[in-house]
């Protein structure tokens, strides 16, 4: 393995997410957090592991106040930088989410692109329980990822290949159980040919988990959906939403 150094690897991560998850899907999804929800400005949303902040930025940019938490520091000074380049209502916030508590009430909660699924249960029920506690009576959370059993299962592939920015990226993962979990170990290979390796692990939860690990901690799920507001989960979808409500 070479020398590519954190600078480098974060740089790749945001290029690679940007080159995933195109400027069009963001824009769906602020909108449909605008309207399912009735966001306004003055309202208060929650970006967990806010990534390089393309909902917080979105939503800050209609005059939502976001709060936005992750544990990079590039990435949370990336969102400071142009939250005060534009004026916009976003604190950003470098913290791990496992023991964050947010200090101001909150209507909306969002934990996107599969980020909840790096946690196994006892820490899931951690993080679902400190969210709660900031809600409003009667706000929402919003769990967007991809490691649903139902997802996993019918579509599951041991190795992927892509090619991204001319940054080549190959994840070889193995399917576990005891708990369900996918162990990934993934390799870059930049334009140059040095390389770097990473390994990751995504915690499987079927659908009625993470029914009971929100029931457990305070929420009811309200509507899940495999295209937010448009179509409602079926197997194999190769995304979900899940909503709920804080009881």
């Amino acid at each position: 393995m070479s020398n590519i150094n954190d600078t480098f690897f974060d740089g790749y991560y945001k290029d690679i997410w940007k080159a995933i998850i195109p400027e069009e899907l963001t824009n769906r999804e602020s909108d449909f957090l605008i309207n399912y929800f009735n966001l306004k400005a003055g309202n208060r949303v929650l970006d967990l592991m806010c990534g390089y902040g393309r909902h917080a930025l979105a939503l800050g940019r209609k005059g939502i106040a976001i709060t936005a938490v992750d544990n990079l520091a590039a990435y949370i000074s990336e969102i400071d930088l142009l939250a005060q380049k534009e004026n916009l209502p976003i604190k950003a916030i470098q913290q791990g989410v496992l023991h964050f508590v947010c200090d101001e009430d909150i209507d909306l909660a969002i934990c996107m692109g599969n980020s909840l699924n790096f946690f196994n249960a006892a820490d899931t029920l951690s993080i679902l329980s400190n969210t709660c506690k900031s809600l409003k009576p009667g706000g929402h959370l919003l769990i967007n990822g991809w490691s649903l059993a139902e997802i996993v299962y019918k579509n599951f592939s041991s190795r992927t290949w892509s090619e991204i920015n001319g940054i080549k990226f190959l994840t070889e993962s193995r399917l576990l159980f005891f708990p369900s979990r996918l162990e990934s170990d993934s390799t870059t290979i930049a334009a140059d040919g040095s390389m770097e390796q990473k390994a990751g692990v995504d915690f499987i939860y079927s659908l009625n988990e993470m029914e009971n690990l929100l029931l457990a901690t305070g929420y009811k799920i309200e509507e899940v959906f495999s295209i937010p507001g448009k179509k409602k989960f079926t197997l194999g979808d190769p995304r979900v939403y899940i909503i709920a409500k804080k009881l």
